[in-house]
């Protein structure tokens, strides 16, 4: 029988199935392979009785994340309050990148709509939609948007992602009709997100699944090689083949056509910036984890 993985506690596992729910333990061939089953794994498993059984395959996976431990997302909702607190583009920037590296599907979620007189008119939101990403507008503690963000978890396996004190917990206790997560306070001293979740799991919503990630999501792009990084930025893609000479990195070679389309105003001179820093970082050999 096959299912995936819902929720890990103390070495039990939850496994979502078509018949149900099974509480399994994993085989101890996974431990000699050095593999721990996560969260989103798409499994096989064995019934033994009462509804518990073991994990017998664990199948391949498409991606995972680090902290928290997720596997085989589709989708990400990336969740950034307008203010309070106040928009960090280059961890913003950080969570696409993230996002494309793992061909993971991006949509960003801007919440507190409330707190600025025009979302339209903010300078993230053009950077994030000249980007090619779509942007959903919130105000999570009102329920506004929030059935915008379910027709997005159809057939997906989606995590919410994004600063502490963004608002996740509270969309996805929204998302799913009942407080399922604890919610926090913004510390007014720091102006950032106090760390509230405290574990993930799987919630089924609207024909798709649901994680919701405490805090931060950690990633490492340090085996990612420079001449790569450019293609992890969907708007650069017309350009990158179109230079004058090859291996361009877009950084102070020459006839470069994608810093032409940056003096034409076609790529987001934020967005281009970042790509630099990146670059500098690589060509330092100063790690990359954020």
């Amino acid at each position: 029988m096959q299912g995936i993985i819902t929720k890990g506690i103390g070495g039990f596992y939850y496994i979502k199935t078509e018949d149900g729910l099974y509480e399994c333990k994993a085989r101890g061939k996974f431990r000699l392979d050095e593999l721990t089953p996560m969260v989103g794994d798409k499994v096989e498993i064995k019934i033994d009785n009462n509804s518990k059984g073991t994990i017998e395959k664990i199948f391949e996976r498409k991606n995972k994340l680090i902290r928290p431990a997720v596997a085989n997302i589709s989708q990400a909702i990336i969740v950034f309050a307008f203010k309070n607190p106040n928009i960090n583009l280059d961890l913003l920037n950080k969570f696409l990148l993230q996002c494309e590296y793992n061909e993971i599907k991006a949509v960003v979620a801007f919440n507190k709509v409330d707190l600025v007189d025009n979302p339209d008119k903010e300078e993230v939101v053009d950077i994030v939609k000249s980007a090619g990403y779509e942007v959903i507008y919130l105000n999570a503690k009102e329920g506004i948007g929030i059935e915008k963000i379910k027709e997005k978890l159809k057939g997906n396996l989606n995590v919410l992602c994004g600063p502490s004190g963004a608002g996740k917990s509270t969309i996805i206790n929204k998302l799913v009709g009942k407080d399922v997560m604890q919610t926090g306070q913004i510390s007014e001293k720091l102006k950032r997100g106090k760390h509230t979740t405290r574990h993930s799991e799987l919630i089924e919503v609207e024909n798709g699944f649901l994680v919701d990630t405490p805090g931060f999501s950690s990633l490492t792009i340090d085996d990612i090689e420079k001449e790569e990084v450019q293609f992890l930025f969907p708007e650069f893609i017309d350009y990158i083949n179109r230079c004058k000479f090859t291996g361009c990195l877009h950084y102070k070679e020459p006839s470069c056509a994608l810093k032409n389309a940056l003096e034409q105003g076609k790529i987001h001179k934020k967005r281009y910036e970042f790509y630099i820093q990146i670059i500098e970082e690589k060509l330092r050999g100063k790690s990359n984890k954020w």
